[in-house]
C-alpha cells in the first residue's frame, strides 16, 4: 500500500469513527513516517521543533490506536494500517499530491495531568531532556539512570520517553517506597515472563533470568525501574536482602539485549559491574512554569512567578502543587498567595516542606478531606499501581456519601492526588508524607482493614494475572496491622478461576505461574499462627505443592505430613461438638488431599510401594463420601503405579473404571493432569491407540489452559509410543520437544524422566548415543534426592551393581 492510498483510507476511517478528519500536520506527519523518516528529519523538513513533532505524533498514535483497536506506535503504524486497510475499501476524500509542507499550527494545549513525577502523560519543558536521552541511547548505552530530587519529573520523563518510542513492549517496575516492602527480584522476573512475554517462569532464578535474556535478545523492549533509591545503601549499592537485583541489571545491559532501561532514582547507583550512565535531570525553566500557569488560567505576575520558580528550583511537582493551591484557595491570584503565604516558608523551600504546609492547611480548612488524603496512603501503589474510585469510596465509609466526590475534587485540585480515568494514586513524595501522618493516627488500623475488604470484594472471579494480583493486595494490608489470621484467609479465599475450578487464591496463583508471591506470603505468616488452627493445615497443604513444583520433594513431604497432623488434631476437637458439619468436611478434605499429594510425591521418587499405600488410603477414605472426587483422582494415579509394578490386570481394571469419568469431565482442562497420567497407564499396558488418544486430549487441554508441564509430559508419552512402534525420528522429536519445555519450566523430576525416555529410545535404536541422556537423568534425580530413580536409570543403562547379600 502506498503512502497516498494509506492516508486517504485512514483519513476516511478516522472520520467515520470520530466525525473529524486528520488535520494537515497529522496527514503530513503520517506520510513522512510511512516513508521511514525519523522525527528529527520530519521536524527539520516541516520547520517545527522535534519536541512538537513528537507531541503531535503521540496524539496521532493514540488516535489510531483507538480507531484500529490495537496499540499503534511509530514503528508499527505501517504494518497496522496495511493489516486493517485494503486498497479501495474506503472512499477517497481528495488526492494528496507532492511532498508538501503543511502550514504551521499552534500546538494543542498539554493536559493538566502528567506534568509531575509519576504520571504517564505529556511533559512540558522537557524537549532538551528528551534529546539528551536520545543521544545517550544512540551512543549505545543500554541503561540510563535519571537522577534528581523528588518531584523533578523523573518518572514522567521516563514514561513519556518509553511510550513515544517504537518498542515492542514496555515493562515497568515500581519499587516500594520502603526497603522492607520491595519485591524480591525473583518475583519481578517471574511476573515479567508470565504476564508480558507469555513465557513460563523457571523454578530456579538462573533459569528465569536465562529465559528473560532470550526474550530481550528477540524483542525491542523498553523498561522503567522507578524509584530505585529504597533498594540502595549509603554507598549506592543494593542492600544485602536485594543483592540479586544486580543479576537482573546485568541481563538488561547485556550486549545481546535489545532492551533500553531507564532507572529513576534520587540517589546515584554505584554498583560495580553495572554499565549504567547517569543523567542529572535539571529543574524546569521559568518558561515551562509560565506555560503551565497559563494553562491553569492563573493571573500570572512574572516577577512573582520568577520568585516562586527560584525558591523551588523549578521543581515540577512543586509547580503543580502551588498552582493547585493558588487556584483552589486564592481564586487564581498568584500575587495574593505569594504575599500572604509564600514568604512564611521561603527559608525552607524543600518540596517536603511545601507538601507539609499544604497538608496542614488542608487539615485546618477541610478535616474530612485531610483524613481521606492520609488514608489514601494505605494503598501500596506497587504491584497494582493505581486504585479505582471504588477503592477510595471504601476509605470514606464513615462519611456522608454526598461528601465523596467533593472531597476527591478538592484533593485533585490541590494536586495532592493523581488521577486518570477514575484511577487514583499518590506521588511518592506525597505518599511518604501522608503515610507518616496516617501511622501516627487512630485511622491506621481502620484504613488497612477497609483497604483489605475492598480488594477482597473487588475480585469475585480470577481469570487474569491482574485480577490475581489485586486479590493478593488484601494480604499485605492485614500483615501491615499484624492480623496474620486474616492474612491467611486471603490466601485461602476460594474463587472460580479460568479453568472452571473453585480454588483458594494461593492455589490459583501458582497454577498461573506466580509461585514466588505465594511462597513468600505463606512462609512469612506461618510462624505467627497457632499450630492448632485449621487454616495452618491448608497453608501447609499449598506450601507442599509449591515445594513439589520447585523440585524440593522432601520439603513437600514434610509440609503435607504437617497438614495431615494438624487437620486430624483439629478434627478430633471439632467432632466432639457434633455441630459443625462444614468444618468436619473441610478438615477431612485437607487430610484426603494431602494424602493424594504424598502418593504423587512417592511416585516421583519411584517409591512405588509407598505410593500405592498412600493412594489406596485416599480411595478407601473418600469412596462413597462427599470427597468421592479424590477417590477418582487417586484411582488414576494408582492404576499407573500398578502398571509400573507389573500388576497388569489390576492396573487395567482401575484404569477402565475411571477412564470414562475423566474423559467426560475434562471439558475445561481441569483434569488434564490426570488425563496424561491415564495415558501413561495405557502406554505401560500396551494399549498404544488409547494412550495416544488420551495424550492428544491432554495436550489440547493443556494448550488451552497453558499447562506447560502437562503438555511436556504428554509429549514425552507420545515419544514413548513412537518408540514402541519403531518410529525413531518421531520418538526423538517428541522427546526433544518435551525436554525443551521442561528445561524452560525447571521441572526437575519430569525433566529427568524425559531424558531417561530419550536414553531408552537411543538404546533401542542401537545408536550408542544413550549415555548422555542417561547421565543427565541420573544427575537430575540425584539432585532431588531420589535414589530409587537413580537406581532405575542405572539398571536400564547397565551401570547398576547389585550389592545385596
Amino acid at each position: 500500500m502506498g503512502a497516498e492510498t494509506a492516508l486517504e483510507q485512514v483519513d476516511s476511517l478516522v472520520f467515520a469513527q470520530t466525525g473529524r478528519y486528520l488535520n494537515d500536520l497529522q496527514r503530513c506527519l503520517l506520510q513522512h513516517v510511512w516513508q521511514g523518516q525519523k522525527y528529527w528529519q520530519i521536524a527539520q523538513h516541516l520547520g517545527y521543533t522535534e519536541g512538537h513533532i513528537k507531541d503531535v505524533a503521540a496524539d496521532l498514535w493514540q488516535l489510531l490506536s483507538e480507531v484500529l483497536r490495537e496499540r499503534v506506535s511509530k514503528g508499527t503504524v505501517r504494518s497496522a494500517l496495511e493489516r486493517h486497510l485494503g486498497p479501495n475499501r474506503l472512499p477517497q476524500r481528495f488526492p494528496l499530491t507532492g511532498d508538501w509542507v503543511a502550514r504551521p499550527e499552534p500546538a494543542e494545549p498539554l493536559s493538566e495531568r502528567g506534568l509531575g513525577e509519576g504520571a504517564p502523560g505529556g511533559v512540558v519543558g522537557r524537549t532538551a531532556a528528551v534529546a539528551e536521552l536520545d543521544g545517550l541511547i544512540q551512543q549505545g548505552h543500554r541503561a540510563l539512570v535519571i537522577q534528581g530530587e523528588g518531584g523533578l519529573g523523573k518518572t514522567t520523563l521516563a514514561q513519556h520517553y518509553l511510550s513515544h518510542c517504537s518498542f515492542d513492549r514496555v515493562l515497568e517496575l515500581l519499587m516500594a517506597q520502603e526497603t522492607a516492602d520491595i519485591l524480591p527480584v525473583e518475583r519481578v522476573v517471574e511476573e515479567w515472563l508470565k504476564q508480558d512475554f507469555g513465557v513460563e517462569p523457571g523454578r530456579e532464578f538462573g533459569i528465569s533470568l536465562g529465559r528473560l535474556k532470550r526474550q530481550l535478545s528477540q524483542f525491542r523492549v523498553g523498561i522503567l525501574i522507578d524509584n530505585l533509591e529504597p533498594a540502595l545503601d549509603a554507598q549506592g549499592c543494593f542492600v544485602s536482602q536485594h543483592r540479586r537485583y544486580r543479576e537482573l541489571l546485568r541481563v538488561l545491559t547485556d550486549a545481546q539485549s535489545q532492551a533500553v532501561t531507564l532507572i529513576t532514582s534520587r540517589d546515584r547507583l554505584c554498583e560495580p559491574g553495572i554499565r549504567a550512565v547517569h543523567y542529572r535531570l535539571p529543574g524546569l525553566d521559568l518558561a515551562a512554569w509560565q506555560q503551565f500557569c497559563q494553562q491553569r488560567q492563573l493571573a500570572v505576575s512574572l516577577a512573582t512567578l520568577r520568585a516562586m520558580h527560584s525558591a523551588y528550583g523549578g521543581n515540577a511537582k512543586a509547580m503543580e502543587i502551588l498552582c493547585g493551591l493558588i487556584q483552589e484557595d486564592f481564586a487564581g491570584d498568584m500575587v495574593a498567595y505569594w504575599q500572604g503565604q509564600g514568604q512564611d516558608f521561603l527559608s525552607t523551600v524543600d518540596l517536603r516542606n511545601l507538601v507539609d504546609s499544604q497538608v496542614s492547611r488542608l487539615q485546618s480548612l477541610d478535616p474530612d478531606a485531610y483524613r481521606v488524603f492520609c488514608r489514601l496512603s494505605v494503598y501500596r501503589y506497587q504491584a497494582v499501581p493505581a486504585v479505582p474510585v471504588a477503592g477510595l469510596v471504601h476509605l470514606m465509609a464513615d462519611l456522608p456519601p454526598e461528601r465523596c466526590r467533593p472531597i476527591l475534587a478538592s484533593l485533585r485540585n490541590r494536586s495532592l492526588v493523581e488521577c486518570c480515568k477514575d484511577q487514583y494514586w499518590l506521588h511518592p513524595v506525597v505518599r511518604s508524607h501522608a503515610i507518616a501522618r496516617l501511622r501516627a493516627s487512630p485511622d491506621w488500623v481502620w484504613a488497612n482493614r477497609q483497604a483489605a475488604h475492598f480488594w477482597t470484594q473487588q475480585v469475585q472471579r480470577i481469570t487474569t494475572l491482574d485480577e490475581a494480583l489485586q486479590a493478593l493486595e488484601a494480604y499485605y494490608h492485614w500483615v501491615a496491622i499484624a492480623d496474620y489470621a486474616a492474612a491467611a484467609r486471603v490466601i485461602l479465599h476460594s474463587r472460580d478461576n479460568q479453568w472452571q475450578q473453585f480454588l483458594p487464591l494461593g492455589s490459583t496463583l501458582y497454577r498461573m505461574g506466580l509461585i514466588q508471591p505465594v511462597l513468600e506470603a505463606i512462609t512469612a505468616i506461618l510462624k505467627h499462627l497457632p499450630q492448632d488452627n485449621p487454616d495452618v493445615s491448608e497453608l501447609y497443604n499449598i506450601l507442599g505443592d509449591l515445594y513439589w513444583i520447585t523440585g524440593q520433594i522432601h520439603s513437600a513431604i514434610s509440609c503435607q505430613e504437617s497438614a495431615i497432623e494438624i487437620a486430624q488434631d483439629c478434627w478430633a476437637v471439632v467432632s466432639q461438638s457434633e455441630s459443625d458439619a462444614h468444618r468436619l468436611y473441610y478438615l477431612t478434605m485437607l487430610t484426603v488431599d494431602s494424602r493424594l499429594s504424598l502418593g504423587l510425591y512417592a511416585l516421583d521418587l519411584w517409591d512405588l510401594g509407598t505410593a500405592a499405600n498412600r493412594l489406596q488410603q485416599v480411595i478407601d477414605q473418600a469412596t462413597g463420601t462427599a470427597h468421592h472426587r479424590w477417590a477418582g483422582k487417586a484411582t488414576v494415579c494408582l492404576s499407573l503405579v500398578r502398571a509400573y509394578q507389573g500388576h497388569t490386570a489390576a492396573a487395567k481394571h482401575l484404569a477402565d473404571a475411571i477412564r470414562e469419568t475423566v474423559q467426560q469431565g475434562d471439558q475445561t482442562g481441569r483434569f488434564a493432569f490426570f488425563m496424561q497420567l491415564l495415558g501413561q497407564t495405557y502406554s505401560q499396558l500396551g494399549d498404544l491407540a488409547l494412550a495416544e488418544t488420551l495424550f492428544q486430549a491432554a495436550i489440547a487441554a493443556a494448550e488451552t489452559g497453558h499447562y506447560i508441564q502437562v503438555k511436556a509430559n504428554a509429549l514425552s508419552g507420545l515419544g514413548k509410543l513412537a518408540r514402541c512402534r519403531g518410529d525413531w525420528p518421531q520418538a526423538i522429536d517428541y522427546q526433544h520437544c518435551a525436554i525443551a519445555l521442561l528445561e524452560d519450566l525447571g521441572a526437575q523430576c519430569d525433566l529427568a524422566e524425559a531424558h531417561y525416555q530419550l536414553g531408552l529410545t537411543y538404546q533401542a535404536m542401537g545408536s550408542g548415543r544413550e549415555t548422555q541422556p542417561f547421565q543427565a537423568a541420573i544427575r537430575l534425580f540425584a539432585e532431588i534426592q531420589a535414589p530409587l530413580q537413580v537406581q532405575k536409570v542405572k539398571q536400564a543403562a547397565g551401570l547398576w551393581e547389585n550389592r545385596g547379600p
